[in-house]
């Protein structure tokens, strides 16, 4: 199965993997699963890192390079993952993660997202709960 993470569980499967949900690792080392990151999670954090935004303190080009050499597989976005955001009904208004449940719907991907508005979706999208916040 392919496997596309949301910007944040992918940030932290590179950089936290503590703050994954249960059960997200083992999917992630499965051999029968093929991890999938999209441009559109690049380009995210790309503008959050212009904005200054203190949740997202990534250098994009460093994720995007570990991620290759790690054998994940990039998406890139197509005209057909851009209209098929018109189909999504408006349950959630976040840009980036319309898109990244469209590319899921259109290429046969399950999105695994810790966004419980998202989740809200029919279709390929599974919520996993993130781990609480570890002080030490």
């Amino acid at each position: 199965m392919r496997l596309l993470l949301d910007t944040h569980l992918l940030v932290w499967a590179m950089g936290s993997p503590q703050r994954l949900p249960d059960g997200l690792a083992p999917m992630l080392e499965d051999p029968l699963n093929t991890p999938v990151f999209s441009v559109a999670s690049v380009w995210e954090l790309v503008i959050k890192q212009a904005l200054g935004r203190p949740d997202f303190q990534v250098q994009p080009v460093l994720l995007r390079r570990a991620l290759l050499e790690g054998g994940w597989q990039e998406l890139t976005i197509q005209a057909h993952h851009a209209l098929a955001v018109a189909t999504l009904a408006p349950l959630h208004r976040d840009l980036f993660d319309r898109l990244l449940l469209a590319q899921a719907s259109a290429d046969g991907l399950l999105l695994i997202t810790a966004d419980q508005q998202l989740a809200a979706y029919p279709g390929p999208v599974r919520y996993m709960a993130a781990a609480p916040s570890s002080t030490t």
